[in-house]
């Protein structure tokens, strides 16, 4: 297997994990009518360097210690919060995939982002990098011992079945926009790649490149079906739909590149990294779609032979 194609068990958590996994859910707040003066003992006493902005649960800014410094020189101290605050904040939704914090984190910078719930823009939690890696250590030591067993009565399936060839598929329907269920048909899989007693490595890009085009159908459809066929030596994801079609493939394959409307980015979906993360996890790719008949996707997987 090609160095390129491995993938750590922590880059496979990050896909099964969602952001409430991982967030501090005590969130020290503040009130916009509250004094810069105020803020000061607040990010004193707490040791924090920056809190959100929240009225009547509703996240509505947030203020840093380096807006406190700024008001602290021109002499602006009584002043209310909700002057000086970032009223612009970039966020999170409890419910999005650990992976998609990982993203913004490199992406913007930031040492922290405020946890809303989606459609209500309440704040939930917080989160940062150091969430993130208790979260997933605190994964990492789950007892296994029910997984084991299971693992152990499903790895003898091949073994045991007397045939020339032996295909074990499973099927998946995903419906389109349903954020709520997105990721499921993945994180099932990746259990039922596990018990089969597959090696890891493949697991976890089998559930990566599943998790990716389940994305796909997710955003930019009204639904449609993940196929796997598992044999002793390669496993094949196929993800096929009738949503719009992709018209130049070629380009869709960019880094970045993403025709999701802005409304589902705001969801934080559509990140246009989806067909390349599916590309680099598969051994084999094939891509086949026509503009408003819809899109079929096959990645194979080889087995190392145990």
């Amino acid at each position: 297997m090609a160095e390129d194609k491995k993938y750590t068990k922590i880059q496979e958590l990050t896909y099964e994990l969602k952001v409430e996994n991982v967030m501090t859910k005590k969130v020290v707040t503040v009130s916009p009518q509250k004094t810069i003066y105020k803020l000061r003992n607040i990010l004193h006493t707490k040791r924090i360097s920056g809190t959100p902005v929240v009225d009547k649960g509703k996240l509505i800014g947030i203020i840093s210690i380096e807006d406190f410094m700024k008001c602290l020189a021109k002499g602006e101290i009584n002043i209310p919060i909700e002057e000086r605050m970032t009223k612009k904040v970039r966020t999170l939704y409890a419910d999005e995939p650990l992976v998609h914090a990982v993203r913004k984190f490199d992406e913007y910078g930031f040492g922290r982002f405020p946890v809303i719930e989606r459609g209500k823009g309440k704040l939930v939690g917080i989160i940062t990098k150091g969430d993130i890696i208790k979260g997933l250590l605190k994964k990492l030591e789950i007892d296994y011992h029910k997984e084991e067993i299971h693992r152990y009565r499903a790895s003898h399936i091949f073994e045991d079945i007397v045939a020339d060839r032996t295909t074990l598929t499973f099927h998946y329907n995903v419906v389109g926009e349903d954020f709520n269920r997105a990721g499921e048909s993945a994180s099932g899989l990746k259990r039922t790649l596990s018990r089969l007693g597959i090696q890891p490595d493949s697991v976890r890009r089998a559930a990566i490149a599943a998790y990716e085009a389940e994305m796909n159908i997710v955003v930019f459809t009204e639904g449609g079906k993940l196929t796997v066929s598992v044999e002793t030596h390669r496993i094949k994801i196929e993800a096929s739909d009738s949503g719009p079609g992709i018209p130049d493939i070629e380009q869709a394959m960019q880094p970045g590149f993403s025709t999701a409307p802005e409304r589902i980015r705001e969801l934080g979906f559509g990140a246009g990294m989806g067909l390349l993360n599916i590309k680099n996890c598969a051994d084999k790719m094939n891509l086949t779609s026509k503009v408003g008949k819809g899109t079929h996707l096959e990645a194979i997987i080889y087995l190392n032979q145990r």
